[in-house]
């Protein structure tokens, strides 16, 4: 990897001061750090509250130097308003959005994808190019733009099946498949076109994913959802012809996932004869393919990312090319054997781990629940949880299901990044902290027996502590998460109040 580019990289400047009260110059203050301090946010907010109002506040605010504006979206986590209202924007509720490329599709980048590329062109708000209208007023500040692109896509869209993934019942699924041709030719088209056509920054991709097996015995956050048609992917050809030309027997991972829903199904009735942890191992010992077919996903992505950051570089080699890590790495020991820093780093020139310690109480005591269910159903959900602790490397955190309501710890912040950090490798990938500002909870969040009033919340305090725990641990940067729209302007603070106090 390009070492000038890593070093590059920590010359944000911030320009903000210690503790500047709202309605001072921006231009004239001192820079507040010289580590990145990002936020992601839609483009609905710039509208909605202009852009250079909506700048100073997050500058004054919470001493951000880099915008992560979602450019290709079709999901309300980064894109659209929020309900309840967090006092700032417009009070309206979108009931949906359209999605798509929020930037201005450039025809020329998209070859043999299967559609007209135009019809990935947002309309939620037009006449609004997110890029064009919000780089030249970063730029006088001194702030940078690095384009926030996420693994989705809208179903409804003419041809869009030919992108998705296929259970092995010839059922489309709701997620794309890394393997497809037209998918990859589709992502790296777009790649190129905001590389090629902005004086863009860089760009993050998004995809929180895992393999069928992690997905079918619910080992995830929300994972009651386990064993829904279409979690057994992708059985389509592109990923079939691969994976025979690679020794792969389609036909005994079909009986494999058949046997595994038996598993999975069976929970429900009784304990098997041998528990179900043993059960689970002996599924596992009869059928290796579930673990050959998980790490086969894995692999699938990260030839994705590997394709992304080739095209960044060879676009423009001082670019920046990022990946978000997904929160299921703070939880899932399998999932987290998959997320190696050190190989990430071959082809990110940073890392951005969701520590989003509010939400991931609730989130954490839901994973508890589900993954219980299924493999360590002969044990206590408490005991289980301390086992997780114990395993991931989490000593300061409140037993199940108090987790919910307390949430995890500034001090889990600060032993994810260190790990991050040790696990990188010398010339690693620079890594920053995910701090979550007032992400809403689903019902799926919330364990059975509690509720969504007790849930953990955020406060400015609480996100004070956490950004200087990360900090502290020798973050590079921070990302304000999910999206800004969703922020209370109180909570937000919690960020420049540690940055200017480090």
């Amino acid at each position: 990897m390009d070492s000038m580019s890593r070093r590059d990289f920590m010359q944000v400047s911030a320009g903000l001061a210690a503790a500047i009260p709202l309605g001072v110059n921006i231009l004239s203050a001192r820079a507040a750090t010289s580590k990145m301090i990002a936020i992601q946010l839609g483009a609905v907010s710039l509208v909605d509250e202009g852009v250079e109002a909506c700048l100073d506040i997050l500058q004054e605010r919470a001493a951000v130097n880099t915008i992560m504006p979602a450019v290709f979206s079709y999901s309300t986590g980064t894109a659209g308003r929020h309900k309840p209202w967090p006092g700032h924007g417009k009070n309206v509720e979108d009931a949906s959005i359209q999605g798509g490329n929020y930037a201005t599709v450039h025809p020329a980048f998209y070859k043999d994808i299967l559609m007209d590329p135009m019809i990935i062109q947002a309309h939620d708000h037009p006449g609004f190019d997110v890029l064009r209208d919000l780089i030249p007023h970063t730029r006088k500040r001194g702030m940078k733009v690095i384009g926030l692109f996420q693994n989705a896509f809208n179903e409804k869209l003419p041809n869009a099946e030919k992108y998705f993934e296929y259970d092995f019942n010839g059922k489309m699924a709701d997620t794309l498949c890394f393997n497809n041709p037209y998918h990859r030719n589709f992502m790296t088209g777009l790649v190129d076109d905001y590389i090629n056509s902005y004086d863009i920054d860089g760009l993050i991709y998004v995809n929180e994913t895992q393999g069928a097996l992690t997905n079918m015995i619910g080992a995830r956050f929300r994972g009651r959802r386990r064993g829904l048609p279409g979690s057994r992917t992708c059985f389509c050809q592109y990923c079939k012809e691969k994976a025979k030309k690679q020794g792969i027997s389609i036909e005994r991972l079909q009986t494999a996932f058949t046997e595994a829903e038996k598993f999975v199904a069976g929970r429900t009735r009784q304990r098997p004869v041998d528990g179900f942890y043993v059960s689970f191992w002996r599924l596992l010992l009869r059928y290796p393919e579930l673990l050959q077919w998980e790490h086969f996903y894995h692999e699938s992505y990260k030839e994705v990312y590997k394709l992304f950051y080739d095209h960044v570089k060879a676009a423009r080699k001082e670019a920046l090319f990022g990946l978000h890590i997904w929160t299921n790495a703070s939880f899932n020991p399998m999932f987290r054997a998959e997320q190696d820093f050190a190989e990430l780093s071959q082809y990110a020139d940073f890392l951005k781990i969701a520590l989003y310690n509010n939400c991931g109480g609730p989130r954490f005591a839901s994973y508890i629940q589900s993954f219980g269910d299924i493999v360590y159903g002969d044990m206590p959900s408490e005991e289980m949880a301390q086992f997780h602790y114990r395993v991931l490397n989490y000593l300061n955190e409140a037993p199940y299901p108090q987790v919910s309501e307390a949430g995890l710890s500034a001090d889990y912040v600060y032993r994810e990044v260190k790990r991050a950090l040790d696990g990188r490798g010398a010339d690693g990938a620079k890594i920053l902290a995910g701090i979550d500002v007032d992400i809403p909870l689903s019902d799926l969040d919330i364990v059975e027996g509690a509720t969504e009033e007790a849930a953990a919340k955020t406060t400015r305090q609480r996100v004070f502590e956490a950004t200087k725990e990360a900090l502290r641990a020798g973050a590079d940067g921070i990302v304000i998460s999910r999206k800004y729209s969703e922020m209370k302007l109180e909570n937000l603070s919690g960020i420049g109040d540690a940055v200017r106090a480090e």
